[in-house]
């Protein structure tokens, strides 16, 4: 970090202070101060570089789901994150293996200080019952961003996401930013699919945006059973004929995106063949018409 500079001393910076140096740190000068200070607030640059967050709190989201809120360095640090992508998270076994998995913040991309993640509980998985055993202040390595989708608003008159469980992350990132962008008329619609009403991830996040942008933004809960009587959804499952009937056609200006578990990939549009190769597009949304171009895979 440079330090202050008076107003006799900017007379004579050392010549070590030259061009590459410059260049190597982005800086601003406060015209009053004559203060060059730090102007880089973003985390995550893509270099490559893991960096160790502390937890500041976990919230439980359901009886398997966790919100855990990871501290930036500074508080007026953001993620660095674009529309829509991911970060790398790792932990080393006892044995000195590298665990990696891949998330998407639930978090606004411009948020500071902080990056929040919806994570579940898989009992044979690897990563997820060390995260759930980490307290606050415990630290979890990230690097990224890993970009998925470049979205450019108003590319498409409406998109159609749909998601089940935890794929809910991703089509969270990308409702919330697009609806809250007043320069963006895209139309959001989100099916989203779990086992009961009490399984259901970011509902009270999802059920706020619709009421604040009811015009840009439906979401419809299918659930295979539910004993609530107060519960406003479909049950069942996300069938053909609901698709065909209730969401853009593909002969439209749209696009859709799915995510979800392998069986609710597969139903729908196939699974993704790798992490940087869609697949072919198969099931249902091929029946409906859709081509590979308009449907992506997270």
């Amino acid at each position: 970090m440079l330090g202050r500079l008076t107003r006799q001393q900017t007379k004579f910076v050392p010549i070590a202070l030259g061009a590459a140096a410059v260049a190597a740190t982005a800086f601003y000068l406060n015209k009053k101060n004559f203060i060059i200070k730090n102007d880089s607030k973003k985390v995550f640059v893509g270099d490559n570089q893991w960096i160790d967050l502390s937890i500041e709190k976990i919230i439980d989201e359901s009886h398997d789901t966790k919100k855990f809120i990871f501290k930036l360095p500074t508080e007026d640090s953001v993620s660095g994150l674009t529309l829509a992508s991911a970060v790398l998270a790792k932990f080393v076994t006892p044995k000195g293996s590298n665990v990696i998995r891949p998330y998407t913040p639930v978090s606004d991309l411009n948020e500071k200080g902080v990056i929040e993640f919806v994570i579940k509980h898989y009992d044979t998985g690897k990563m997820t019952p060390h995260l759930f055993s980490l307290k606050p202040n415990d630290t979890v390595s990230f690097k990224g961003p890993i970009k998925k989708w470049q979205w450019q608003p108003n590319s498409f008159d409406s998109i159609t996401l749909l998601g089940a469980g935890s794929g809910i992350t991703p089509l969270y990132q990308l409702a919330h930013h697009i609806a809250q962008n007043p320069n963006d008329n895209t139309k959001v619609k989100l099916l989203y699919g779990n086992k009961t009403p009490q399984d259901i991830l970011l509902k009270k996040e999802l059920d706020s945006l619709h009421e604040k942008y009811p015009q840009k933004f439906e979401v419809v809960y299918f659930v295979d059973k539910s004993d609530n009587k107060d519960f406003k959804g479909q049950i069942g499952y996300i069938t053909k004929d609901y698709l065909q009937s209730n969401i853009s056609k593909a002969n439209e200006k749209t696009q859709v995106f799915v995510c979800g578990p392998p069986p609710f990939m597969k139903v729908n549009s196939g699974e993704k063949a790798g992490p940087t190769d869609q697949g072919e597009l198969t099931g249902t949304l091929k029946e409906l018409g859709f081509t590979k171009e308009q449907v992506f895979k997270f």
